[in-house]
């Protein structure tokens, strides 16, 4: 079956990757070729002749495979604001693909070796206003828009190629599907079917719901890391404490490391961390230098500003955020640390405090203020077209999905035509990254090519 599906995937893409005007250099590794590829797009796709960005896609091949007419298939990370993943070996989803593709793993647009966003480079573009112009051209629009003078440059105009999108990713592949469906051969999603219609309220709402489950098995699992919180919660609220960077640590920080939660690997970590919470030996209850590091490296948003800025607008269509989860929040009194009661860990929200005085986002605290207040933001997806579907398309849904809700996931796979899920409780969000080949191979049974 593979071998047949991909001569029909080779045929889709028109051929092998053809020569460009894309800047490319090669190398090797162990059983791998890599062809790395810089190619300039514009900011703002609707002004082509304006500012331009780079933006940078690494091309994978097996040794042994690399003079065959292999179909490609282009991944997008999940986020938003990271970089795609580094392929050294033939193992994972990526050892997994490369037996019957050419992989592309696309820098999105401001991370990795494309043209980054950087707190200090936000500041120099100018006040608020002119940082938040800026960042509104980083949303899924503008990375499907790079994606497609990607794929003309490798490809070819008629080319077609294959989506793997991972959670924001999948995201990504769904405004891709309702933007140039001409442009794909099929669609695989993990973890990222979005609501077409659901504001951030609606996604918050659910997931603080999905969290407190989260929690309660965080609870049962690790019931003396979580007594352990709940000192360090009390001993904060006693003492003006700041973490090594210098940036203010209270009940909010420590609740944010529940951002792993909705990981098969993420409790255990926390616990992990929170055994060093106390030196031991102290005349007086003080925290370790070896914790304070650990939270500000699980608190830390200032390597990938991106994410902090545009979360809560990978849900925004003509819309305003509102800083929605801060808002929302207060629908669910378990998750306010001043209230008693064991202390719940918050999950993947970002709040105002990650950009106040002292953190490493506080001089775009501006640009954040404008971008959760900006109500125009275009439509991402497109229902009308999605429900004409005819691109081959498979949806894996993490039953327990702390991240992207599974009602709203199977509700976006019905109005999508031909989608075909894959729902299951034996994995979490990170799936694709604890059992690539296995989700992989489910996948590529249910596209039907």
């Amino acid at each position: 079956m593979h071998r047949a599906l991909a001569s029909r995937l080779a045929k889709a893409c028109n051929g092998a990757m053809s020569a460009s005007p894309l800047r490319t250099t090669a190398r090797r590794l162990p059983g791998l070729r890599l062809r790395e590829h810089v190619l300039s797009v514009p900011l703002d796709h609707a002004a082509p002749d304006g500012e331009t960005l780079e933006v940078f896609a690494r091309e994978v091949v097996r040794s042994d495979r690399r003079a065959e007419d292999l179909p490609a298939l282009l991944f997008l990370q999940g986020g938003p604001g990271f970089a795609a993943t580094r392929a050294h070996a033939r193992s994972g989803w990526v050892g997994a693909a490369l037996e019957r593709f050419r992989v592309v793993l696309l820098d999105q647009r401001g991370t990795g070796r494309s043209t980054p966003v950087g707190v200090a480079g936000l500041v120099e573009r100018g006040d608020a206003d002119a940082q938040a112009d800026y960042l509104r051209h980083f949303r899924a629009d503008s990375i499907v828009a790079d994606a497609e003078l990607l794929r003309r440059a490798l490809l070819g105009d008629a080319g077609r190629w294959v989506l793997l999108g991972q959670s924001y990713g999948g995201f990504c592949s769904v405004t891709y599907l309702s933007r140039h469906p001409e442009s794909l051969a099929g669609a695989m999603i993990t973890g990222g079917l979005p609501g077409l219609d659901a504001d951030a309220d609606e996604v918050y709402r659910e997931t603080y719901a999905l969290m407190a489950r989260k929690n309660a098995r965080f609870a049962k699992l690790y019931p003396q890391a979580l007594e352990t919180a709940e000192r360090v919660a009390a001993h904060l609220a006693e003492h003006a404490l700041r973490l090594p960077d210098g940036a203010p640590f209270h009940a909010g920080v420590l609740q944010a490391l529940g951002l792993s939660f909705g990981m098969s690997d993420g409790l255990a970590p926390v616990a992990d961390l929170l055994e060093l919470a106390f030196e031991h030996g102290a005349r007086a209850p003080r925290l370790s230098q070896l914790f304070l590091k650990g939270v500000q490296h699980h608190a830390a948003f200032d390597t990938n500003p991106i994410y902090a800025l545009l979360h809560e607008m990978c849900y925004t269509q003509g819309a305003a955020s509102r800083w929605a989860a801060e808002r929302v929040r207060a629908e669910f009194p378990a998750f306010d640390p001043a209230r008693g009661g064991p202390l719940h860990f918050t999950g993947e929200m970002v709040y105002p405090w990650v950009f106040a005085e002292g953190t490493p986002l506080a001089p775009v605290r501006g640009a954040a203020e404008r971008l959760a207040a900006r109500d125009d933001w275009p439509r991402l997806y497109d229902a009308e077209r999605l429900a004409r579907n005819e691109v081959p398309v498979a949806a894996l849904v993490y039953h327990d999905d702390a991240y992207v809700p599974r009602r709203l996931s199977l509700e976006t796979a019905d109005r999508i035509r031909g989608c075909e899920t894959w729902v299951t409780s034996e994995l979490e969000h990170n799936g694709l990254r604890a059992e690539g080949p296995r989700v992989l191979a489910g996948l590529l049974e249910r596209l039907d090519l």
